[in-house]
């Protein structure tokens, strides 16, 4: 079943340190994050444009001397960031990363994990070519955004991010795109069979129906259940077990093993956003974060993120009609209204 967004903002806060890890698989450990700039901090005191009514005198101190030290994100403007936003140098990237190192302080993070978090975010160096010709979409080939994520059926992290995702692609419904790559870990005994009968319903134009299907079904992954599936989305059921076992669907699910370990994968779910990994541990609020991670990479394509939609205004209600209990409860987060066949909008 589908999670409301306020019990999913809840799990996620809890889920920021952990994932479906790969165990052995001997891939390499992560890069350790690049050492502080050695220039010359700007004495900044203020920083226009950001709102630290919600730190502590502490936690602005920390945040002032770590944005006069950090040198901005665009490699033409050689000063701080602090300096860059309040002489307003042409970088568009300095107040959001002012904003998100703000974020990261009120977190409680230490000052080597906000550097760390702010070069994920921030450091043209860490973008990475992502094929994703082949692969199950939702949204439009020339979206300004493009979210790959790694996921494993069987992952219980997976599961919860699925319907965040989902959510993501509606929200900026027309500007991004959202990208499904295999990753069955050695752990979960079913995430196999199931990446396998994900490929088979793909095959039939299915993929994205048997998807949600998996993950609702999480703790019923077997053969029988997921030949049930098939039936359920009237599928051609022996050609739907034909596929599961083909060397076609080894060959795409090791092909997409192959290149998040290439990506240095630890675990799932493992995701990219515009070619860069978005590591919900280093988010400070998963959904929210992301959200505004996706805004600003559409607004640097000169695009302009479609509005929130309004929020329903709670009026008294008239005598005779329903009671106020009666109101819609918060609705679960959406999924796409379609599910396109593989490689296709």
């Amino acid at each position: 079943m589908s999670l409301p967004r306020t019990v999913l903002l809840i799990a996620l806060a809890g889920f920021t340190l952990l994932g479906c890890e790969e165990g052995s698989s001997g891939g390499p450990s992560k890069p350790s994050p690049s050492a502080s700039s050695s220039a010359a901090p700007a004495k900044e005191t203020s920083v226009k444009g950001v709102d630290t009514s919600n730190l502590s005198p502490r936690e602005r101190r920390e945040w002032l001397a770590q944005v006069g030290e950090l040198l901005a994100p665009c490699p033409e403007v050689p000063v701080s960031i602090a300096q860059c936003v309040n002489e307003a140098r042409p970088c568009k990237t300095c107040l959001p990363a002012a904003q998100f190192l703000a974020r990261q302080v009120q977190a409680g993070r230490a000052k080597k994990e906000r550097e760390e978090a702010f070069r994920a975010r921030f450091d043209a160096s860490k973008v990475k070519p992502i094929d994703v010709d082949g692969s199950p979409t939702v949204g439009p080939p020339d979206a300004a955004v493009t979210i790959v994520e790694w996921a494993d059926f069987q992952c219980p992290f997976c599961r919860l991010v699925s319907p965040m995702l989902d959510a993501i692609v509606d929200r900026f419904d027309g500007q991004v795109r959202l990208v499904y790559k295999f990753y069955p870990l050695k752990g979960h005994p079913q995430g196999e069979i199931a990446a396998r009968a994900a490929v088979a319903a793909m095959n039939q134009g299915k993929f994205w129906e048997m998807h949600h299907l998996l993950f609702e079904n999480q703790e019923r992954l077997e053969q029988p259940d997921l030949e049930k599936y098939a039936k359920q989305l009237k599928l051609d059921v022996a050609q739907f077990r034909k596929d599961m076992t083909s060397a076609d669907t080894t060959e795409r699910i090791e092909k997409d093993k192959k290149r998040a370990e290439e990506l240095n994968l630890e675990g799932t779910p493992f995701l990219f956003v515009n070619g860069r990994e978005a590591d919900l541990s280093i988010l400070a609020n998963p959904y929210d974060d992301l959200e505004e991670w996706v805004r600003l990479d559409i607004e640097l394509t000169g695009q302009t993120p479609r509005p929130l939609p309004p929020k329903p205004s709670l009026l008294p209600m008239p005598s005779g009609s329903a009671s106020a209990g009666a109101a819609p409860s918060a609705n679960a987060p959406p999924r796409p209204s379609a599910a396109p066949s593989a490689g296709k909008p």
